[in-house]
Formats: structure tokens, C-alpha cells, sequence
């Protein structure tokens, strides 16, 4: 006899399909009268503080093809290091900032792009300052469970070395998966899914 459990069970877990961009993004793929515009694909106004840049990259798969349906979406701080969060007990966080974003891939080239503002260093609650990052979240076919990854900048190298969370890392030769490259005001960003560039996730 089968034991009744006093909780829900698990619902099961699906890869994210093609209906994950009429359901995020609709005006993307030319579903129009849904949103005004796709949520998440503006983060800052004429007024934002902060310097502005841009994350872009592709996501390959282990076999090196590019990805080109996958659907990203990232959090991060101000330029101040505050975060657009109830939660955030240290001050007002950039009003003209959103720190939420959501972007799909370039249908033909595989291609995303967020235009942001570079984050300031965050504090934990022990004072230790995290180097200034991006959180990054990645959906595609294929996928289970949507993948967590952080984007740390290749010209913070003093604040990398005393990042809190890339110090946990145990194998070094990994830490670069985590670093974008900066080409003038944009900085690269590729995500390798499996492979011997496999980028780190962290389970969150």
C-alpha cells in the first residue's frame, strides 16, 4: 500500500522549448499585441548612473555548434552595487536602473547582447566585497533545469582576486569561463556548455 504523502510532489522538470519565447518573447518572434514591448529588454534610460556598457556572446553546445533559440535573463547591481530589490537594506538603488533583463538569442547568428551599466562591488553580510558581477541565467531545448553562471570583467583583476565566490572555485583552471573579455565598451562573453571550455554553473 502506497504511503500518502502531506505535501505536494515534485511537479516533473521539461526542457524549455519553443514556447518558451511566446510565453518571455513574444514581439521577438513576431507576436505582436501581447506586451508594448518584451519584458526585460531595456534596462537603462538617459538618466541611468553609471558607465555604460554591453555584454554580448553565444552559447555552444558540446559539439561547438551555436545555439541559436536559447533565452537568457540577468540580475545585477547598480552602478553603486545596490540591487533594484525590496530586500536591499543599504540605500536606494539607482531609480533609472532596472538590474533585470531579458534577452533571446539572435535567430541567425546566435548572438545576445545586454546593454547595462557596469555593476559596483556588492557586500556580504560579513563585509567582504564581491567583485563586481553579473548574475546569468540560461534556458534552452535540451535543458532540464535553467543554468546559473556568474560574468566577471577582465579588467577587475584586484577585486576578481579577492571575490568571495570565485576563491571557492576549486579548480583554478576554470576560473576564466567565468571572465568577459573587454573589446572597447563591450565586453565578450561565450558560455560552453559542455567540453573542455565548460563553463562553470553554480547550483543555486
Amino acid at each position: 500500500m502506497a504511503q500518502s504523502l502531506d505535501r505536494l510532489k515534485e511537479s516533473p522538470s521539461q526542457t524549455a522549448g519553443p514556447y518558451v519565447h511566446i510565453g518571455c518573447a513574444p514581439n521577438f518572434i513576431g507576436i505582436e499585441g501581447v506586451f508594448d514591448h518584451d519584458l526585460g529588454v531595456s534596462m537603462v534610460n538617459d538618466d541611468t548612473q553609471g558607465e555604460r556598457i554591453s555584454i554580448s556572446g553565444q552559447i555552444f553546445d558540446g559539439t561547438g555548434t551555436v545555439l541559436k533559440d536559447a533565452l537568457l535573463e540577468i540580475w545585477q547591481a547598480d552602478s553603486n552595487g545596490l540591487f533594484n530589490s525590496p530586500g536591499e537594506t543599504r540605500g536606494a538603488a539607482d531609480p533609472n536602473f532596472t538590474g533585470w533583463g531579458r534577452q533571446p538569442t539572435d535567430i541567425d547568428s546566435g548572438l545576445y547582447r545586454f546593454d547595462t551599466v557596469k555593476p559596483g562591488r556588492v557586500p556580504l553580510q560579513d563585509g567582504r566585497l564581491q567583485a563586481p558581477h553579473v548574475n546569468l541565467w540560461i534556458v534552452a531545448r535540451g535543458i532540464n533545469l535553467g543554468l546559473n553562471t556568474r560574468v566577471y570583467f577582465s579588467d577587475e583583476e584586484a577585486a576578481n582576486a579577492e571575490d568571495p565566490v570565485l576563491a571557492r572555485i576549486e579548480h583554478r583552471v576554470r576560473v576564466p569561463t567565468l571572465i568577459a573579455s573587454r573589446e572597447s565598451d563591450n565586453y565578450r562573453f561565450d558560455i560552453h556548455l559542455q567540453g573542455d571550455k565548460e563553463t562553470v554553473f553554480f547550483d543555486i
